[in-house]
């Protein structure tokens, strides 16, 4: 009977070489597998960097400093022209730390006939409209006007006058009203609607 060579431990150790491995230069830069960790930490590492990016990113985003409403509308129709003039009163309150600035105010209107935007006419010309067409001035505050400051928790009320190319009658089934305000130093607009 052939004699058993014992392995384990207690084995003699051999009298042969190991054979050598193959050189693979692959193997010498490594490989994906050999140096990066699993995929699933990684995956988990980039979701907590985007988690913690959109967190930021949330408190971070832009908010008007100023709060207001749309007080009152009192629409005039122009005769034989098919448009309404509209005084818009509007009261404002800056809840920022610092001066807001008034740059520009605009209003639009949503009608099922379209959407219609316009620019507020110049305080100047106020007094012409009032003599022109008096419901206007009618419990109207002051002119709001561009390149006003509110004082840092302060408030402020003022009217605006626009004008729309829809009639009286599409303009009291509008579907929505709205006054943008755009401060000097901030990204966000004000906007107020009713």
């Amino acid at each position: 009977m052939p004699e058993e060579t014992p392995s384990g431990p207690d084995a003699p150790p051999s009298s042969q070489p190991a054979a050598p491995r193959p050189f693979h230069i692959g193997e010498e830069f490594g490989t994906p597998n050999k140096n990066l960790p699993p995929a699933r930490i990684v995956l988990i590492g980039v979701a907590a960097v985007v988690l913690v990016a959109l967190g930021i990113a949330f408190l971070q985003r832009p908010h008007s400093l100023a709060t207001g409403s749309i007080d009152d509308i009192v629409p005039v129709e122009l005769p034989g022209q098919s448009s309404v003039m509209v005084a818009i009163h509007v009261s404002l309150h800056n809840t920022g730390e610092k001066p807001y600035w008034i740059r520009s105010i605009e209003a639009g209107v949503d009608t099922d006939a379209g959407n219609y935007t316009d620019q507020s006419a110049p305080a100047v010309d106020y007094d012409r409209y009032f003599q022109a067409f008096p419901p206007l001035k009618v419990n109207a505050p002051p002119p709001l006007r561009r390149e006003s400051m509110i004082v840092p928790n302060g408030d402020m009320k003022g009217m605006i006058i626009v004008s729309f190319p829809v009639s009286a009658d599409v303009f009291a089934k509008r579907k929505a009203l709205r006054v943008t305000i755009q401060p000097y130093d901030q990204p966000k607009p004000l906007i107020l609607t009713k």
